[in-house]
């Protein structure tokens, strides 16, 4: 006769911990649950809160050892799941915290109906000798994941605002996030108290997180901080260490940096608290938002680190006198504009172009959002070390180049395009002087930033007068918003370009009336990756 032996699924200690969520939905109403929360309110504050919401679930984070089976053993347990289902936002949320510890893992979501509520159940699979282990271990002991919800029933935004208000002004929660859950079109805003547990509220339509001024106004403050504590980790190699080791603790890692412990272990400390590592125990691991930092990764951000850490770090000091007067800030302190200094100091300008090559990942549609087919030759003003005419050119064989650039990058760009000898050729020169003729595309990619409108006219000018009638013309630039106050990167970049070359960030209008006054037509905008933007113009047949 063949016994076949259940296997459990779930630990007792993760079955444990669901019935005591079950029963804590079946115990509790909206104002204990309230009072439990946060102490602060008083009796009539949560009668009159309780009025406008209700204890709608408690969450939880299990650990099963696969998600198969999960269903059959909560039923076992004497509860009554619905299907299990991807959770999204979790996985998201655990992802950021320990990287790439998770790897490909799923994780589940089910809903328990328990009392006229629900025990919102969380699954992470451990399958058992499995890394994730250390995960589970971390997130029983801290209960990042765990906690009870309230679902607002008032309807409109008045009486939503004034609940935040009153829950983060009297009750002493401080917002944790959140966001807009189109699928329910439901917003879930996330609170801790002061006694480190969470809630969240459950608000009908589409509504904006609450930030907390205080800690948001230093955030800000102390984003040079950041900066610094980015650049040393970038100097250090510690992305690359991690990346070939991953799990290494403090002192190894000081050992292989030539560090002192303790210090580099309050930098491991900070920088995980950026979200760049996870530490579990006493060793780390590498973050998605740390893998830029890797030397090797496809469009590393390393020399990025360190440019915006050290010449551009040092030129935003300078930053006041660029807004009292409108000039750079950068040829204020170093005597010289930064393309001449860079020039003049050969490490700051390879440190420079590898800076550039950082962010070609912009450049990748451009190739296929052109129609190059009846072009035979592309002529690259400006374009640095070439990366979005090697670009064009690998992806269309029939195509010649012309790249025009000051002899440095072009020291820079040979050894990128040596793949299209042949195929491209190296001219020196300044293109607010000349642009050599006979293109049928031609290039501007990251140059009219750098410049103010009438540098742009005289740029623009030079190309009008090289093309003929009907011939393209390519930008790639960052777009200011439109509308003031419109959520954008660019106005960062805008202040970059102030204080480090003098030039600025315009939007499409902006570019579109440059474009008209020296002899062209906009055609189109395509939004590129890194917060870019192609715009496609042809010359026109009109005087200059």
């Amino acid at each position: 006769m063949n016994l076949s032996v259940v296997q459990p699924c779930l630990t007792e200690t993760d079955l444990d911990r669901i019935r005591h969520a079950a029963d804590h939905v079946r115990g509790h109403d909206t104002d204990q649950v309230l009072a439990e929360l946060l102490p602060r309110l008083t009796a009539e504050d949560r009668a009159d809160v309780a009025r406008h919401l209700g204890y709608d679930h408690t969450a939880v984070l299990v650990f099963p050892a696969s998600l198969d089976g999960l269903g059959d053993e909560l039923r076992r347990a004497g509860l009554d799941p619905g299907p299990v289902a991807p959770s999204v936002v979790v996985r998201g949320r655990l992802a950021r915290r320990y990287g790439a510890a998770l790897a490909d893992s799923r994780v589940g979501i089910v809903h328990v109906p328990v009392a006229g509520r629900t025990v919102e159940i969380f699954a992470l699979p451990v399958p058992p000798g499995s890394p994730l282990e250390a995960v589970a271990a971390d997130e029983r002991a801290a209960g990042h994941e765990s906690h009870h919800a309230f679902a607002v029933t008032a309807p409109g935004r008045v009486i939503p605002a004034g609940l935040r208000t009153l829950l983060t002004e009297r009750a002493g929660a401080v917002p944790d996030g959140g966001g807009y859950n189109d699928h329910e079109n439901v917003t879930v805003l996330y609170f801790r108290t002061a006694r480190h547990r969470r809630f969240e509220l459950r608000l009908p339509g589409r509504h904006e997180p609450v930030p907390d001024p205080t800690l948001a106004l230093l955030g800000v403050m102390t984003g040079a901080w950041a900066t610094q504590a980015v650049r040393t980790m970038a100097e250090l190699g510690l992305a690359d260490h991690l990346a070939a080791r991953p799990g290494l603790d403090a002192g190894t890692l000081a050992g292989l940096t030539g560090t002192d412990p303790d210090a580099l272990r309050r930098l491991l400390r900070y920088l995980a608290g950026l979200g760049l590592l996870t530490a579990s125990g006493a060793t780390y691991h590498l973050t998605a938002l740390g893998e830029p930092l890797r030397t090797g990764a496809e469009f590393s951000l390393h020399p990025l680190a360190l440019l915006y850490g050290g010449p551009f770090y040092d030129s935003f000091a300078g930053l006041p006198y660029a807004v009292r007067t409108g000039q750079e800030a950068f040829a204020h302190r170093h005597g010289q504009h930064h393309f001449r200094h860079f020039a003049e100091h050969p490490e700051l300008g390879d440190l420079f172009h590898r800076g550039m090559a950082a962010s070609a990942e912009m450049f990748t549609p451009v190739p296929h959002l052109a129609d190059f087919s009846a072009a035979r030759r592309v002529i690259d003003v400006g374009g640095g070390n070439g990366a979005l005419l090697g670009r064009i050119l690998r992806a269309h064989g029939h195509l010649e180049g012309v790249l025009l650039e000051r002899p440095d990058a072009l020291a820079a760009a040979r050894p990128r395009l040596a793949d299209l000898a042949g195929r491209c050729a190296f001219v020196p020169g300044d293109f607010t002087e000349s642009v050599p003729d006979g293109g049928d595309v031609y290039l501007l990619s990251r140059v009219l930033h750098d410049w103010d409108d009438d540098r742009c006219r005289t740029i623009l000018r030079r190309c009008a007068r090289a093309m003929r009638p009907g011939t393209e013309l390519l930008l790639v630039e960052r777009l200011l918003p439109a509308h003031e106050g419109t959520p954008s990167p660019t106005p960062a970049w805008d202040i970059h370009m102030l204080c480090n070359v003098g030039g600025r960030e315009r939007d499409e209008a902006h570019y579109r009336q440059l474009l008209e006054e020296t002899g062209f037509k906009l055609e189109s905008c395509h939004v590129l990756p890194l917060g870019a933007s192609l715009l496609h113009a042809v010359r026109v047949d009109e005087p200059l």
